[in-house]
């Protein structure tokens, strides 16, 4: 069955909005295990503008599934990652003013920029996802570069404002993701997925792991966060056993 990582950088957003201590994306990541999340996925950003350094470190010793970090492609940031040893890295653009990642590593512009990356932490034996768009050429330069897999960036396909663009997007997104696990990549999928739109990705077989946050956070301001870990789960399950 595909795996379910939760990503809890929202929960520390709304504590970095007064500088106070709650709520506590620690606290966050516990109660998603314990409503069944396969993993925890953090972005730590340049900026800091939502998980915060110590979160990370605390993160590591509690963390019981797997800890997912996402970072740009920095020596800062690769330091960082050396000394925390998350379960595994996902490399990932970033810009100072946006309001979320915008889109997929350009990976073929920036090649031995982000080797570079994919070698210290590999040397180390950290696993390393790339965050691409869904096209041919960046899951060939992901292969290429020596990443252990990919994530696809699904926001095209969740902005979709009508049936022919949305069923455009999702062909997009299964053809790259077809050729990624042909090539022998780890093959996962995020990014502006909701309630309303995973289930056709989640019916994709050759996804084995999806990266949600922002919509399971929203969630549990009115449920919960066990009941919106749990019910998110449920409809990715529930697309992949319907499929034949």
């Amino acid at each position: 069955m595909p795996r379910l990582s939760v990503n809890v950088d929202h929960v520390a957003t709304v504590r970095q909005a007064r500088l106070g201590v709650e709520p506590d994306p620690v606290a966050a990541a516990l109660m998603a295990e314990t409503a069944g999340a396969d993993g925890i996925t953090v972005h730590l950003r340049e900026d800091r503008r939502h998980i915060q350094d110590r979160d990370l470190q605390i993160l590591r010793l509690v963390v019981k599934t797997r800890l997912n970090l996402e970072m740009a492609a920095t020596g800062e940031m690769v330091d960082i990652a050396l000394k925390v040893k998350p379960d595994m890295v996902t490399l990932v653009p970033e810009k100072r003013q946006e309001l979320t990642t915008e889109g997929g590593l350009d990976v073929k512009n920036n090649f031995d920029y982000i080797k570079n990356a994919v070698s210290r932490l590999r040397d180390a034996g950290i696993p390393v996802n790339l965050f691409i768009d869904p096209s041919a050429e960046a899951v060939k330069a992901s292969h290429k570069i020596g990443s252990n897999g990919i994530e696809m960036h699904t926001g095209r396909y969740a902005e979709a404002r009508n049936f022919d663009v949305r069923a455009i997007e999702l062909k997009r997104v299964h053809d790259a993701a077809i050729l990624s696990r042909r090539l022998g990549l780890k093959t996962h999928a995020g990014h502006g997925l909701d309630y309303r739109n995973v289930t056709e990705i989640a019916a994709v077989r050759e996804f084995e792991e999806f990266a949600i946050g922002f919509s399971i956070i929203a969630r549990s301001l009115y449920t919960g966060i066990p009941d919106a870990v749990r019910e998110m789960k449920k409809l990715i399950h529930e697309a992949r056993t319907a499929q034949p």
